[in-house]
This record gives structure tokens, C-alpha cells and sequence, in this order.
């Protein structure tokens, strides 16, 4: 399946219902895209605050939760808030997202740009590496590269 880069609303596009942002070892959830992930999904920053406590968060970890019918799925890339993201950990996090939604019979996740921020990694490395994992896998990887808030129907 082919990676889809798109813009729009990631929680308000029709047919997904998994989600994919990345995080770092700290588990902190304050920048980006999730702040908006743990607003929604607040069980989702509570697992990852208790197993960084526990120095359970390792770079290329995902760390799922599902609350009906969405799941979430954490991508540990950067050891800490302040430290650059790592190709490396980005490759190894979604290879193994993937494995994970296919096991979950997930057809496809939506992920907002994983690796940017502050700390960023380059995004034309980043989209490389997205578009080598979804030409290798079923699951379909929707990468929403602008936010556009998707309107009301009338």
C-alpha cells in the first residue's frame, strides 16, 4: 500500500480511526500535535508518563492504546524534549506500527508529519522513510503534512 501524504483534518477524515504521533523517552505530551492527542485521549499520556517514570520508554517504542473503535499509537523518537529525533528510531517505530496494525486488522493510520517540531528531522528524510514502509505493507500510512480544519456540513 502506498503512503498517502495529504493535508486536512486528521481526527475528522473519514475512514481513519488509528492514529500516530511521535513522542520522546520523557513521555511528555507538550508541543505539537500531542496536545491535542492527550486532550482527546487523556489515558494515552498517562501510560506513557508512568512507564517513562519506570524508564520503560525506549527510542523506537510505540506504545498503543485503544478506547473503542480509535487506537493510538505513540512513537517514541527522541530520548528526551530537548534532543534531536532520530531517523533510526523513526524507521524502527513505524516498522513496528505497522506490524501492529496489521495484527489489529487495521486498514489505515493517520499520523500528523511524525519527527517534526522542535526538535525536527529533515522532511524530506522523513519522507523517504514513510514512503519505503508503505510501499512494503498493507496498511495504509495517511501522512497529513498541512492541517485544515474540515468544515461543517451545512
Amino acid at each position: 500500500m502506498a503512503t498517502i501524504f495529504t493535508k486536512g483534518d486528521l481526527f475528522n477524515t473519514d475512514g481513519i480511526r488509528a492514529y500516530a504521533f511521535a513522542t520522546n523517552g520523557e513521555g511528555t505530551m507538550d508541543t505539537g500535535v500531542s496536545v491535542a492527542i492527550k486532550k482527546r485521549f487523556p489515558k494515552v499520556g498517562e501510560a506513557l508518563a508512568a512507564r517513562a517514570k519506570k524508564g520503560e520508554l525506549a527510542l523506537g517504542d510505540v506504545v498503543v492504546h485503544t478506547e473503542g473503535d480509535e487506537t493510538v499509537y505513540a512513537l517514541v523518537l527522541q530520548e528526551s524534549g530537548t534532543k534531536k529525533a532520530k531517523v533510526s528510531s523513526l524507521t524502527k517505530a513505524v516498522t513496528t506500527l505497522v506490524q501492529l496494525a496489521t495484527e489489529a486488522k487495521i486498514e489505515r493510520v493517520g499520523l500528523f508529519h511524525p519527527g517534526l517540531g522542535r526538535t525536527a528531522l529533515e522532511w524530506p528524510r522523513i519522507k523517504s522513510v514513510l514512503t519505503e514502509i508503505g510501499d512494503e505493507t498493507d496498511v495504509a500510512l495517511v501522512v497529513f503534512e498541512q492541517f485544515v480544519r474540515k468544515k461543517d456540513a451545512e
